[in-house]
């Protein structure tokens, strides 16, 4: 099979293995920018919905709580193909985490959020290295949109940046 498939299948075949016998209070589920980045070599999201679905569905049978996170961005332009494939992957991650009472972390619309709010003269990459792979600003904005999924007030959050700041 192509390879991101097969890597996608495998987290599956690795969550016994790798999350389920850590026996963790929470995991953080984040998948979906490789499944449309990669194309025909990507994963199909009837597939993808079917493979999400059973990865939480196992780690709530373990008594294990997920925080699902949607997929960033594939480059830093909304409008690009990719970006509207993802779409339809997010609204699924959205959906899924409300019918199964997962928190959410909505870092493509916090990703969305910051590059709108640099405005048109922005040049370059705001928040990632190469379009995909996040880079210190980048991380940043993942972090806070995971603490603001655990629920942390806008004080808790100026907090947290702080710290980041001084490290």
């Amino acid at each position: 099979p192509p390879r991101a498939a097969a890597s996608f299948n495998q987290m599956l075949e690795r969550l016994d293995r790798d999350v389920l016998s850590k026996k963790p209070d929470w995991m953080t589920l984040s998948c979906g920018v490789n499944d449309v980045w990669h194309g025909a070599n990507g994963v199909p999201l009837d597939q993808y919905k079917v493979n999400i679905t059973k990865i939480v569905d196992q780690c709530q049978a373990a008594g294990v709580k997920v925080m699902i996170l949607t997929s960033t961005m594939i480059g830093e332009d909304q409008p690009n193909a990719n970006n509207q494939k993802l779409v339809a992957y997010n609204e699924f991650l959205r959906t899924l985490a409300k019918e199964k009472k997962c928190r959410l972390a909505d870092l493509n619309a916090e990703m969305q959020a910051a590059i709108a709010k640099a405005g048109p003269e922005k040049k370059g990459n705001l928040l990632t290295g190469d379009g995909v792979h996040m880079n210190p600003a980048g991380n940043e904005m993942m972090a806070t949109g995971v603490l603001k999924g655990f629920g942390l007030n806008a004080q808790q959050l100026a907090k947290a940046q702080q710290s980041w700041a001084g490290s």
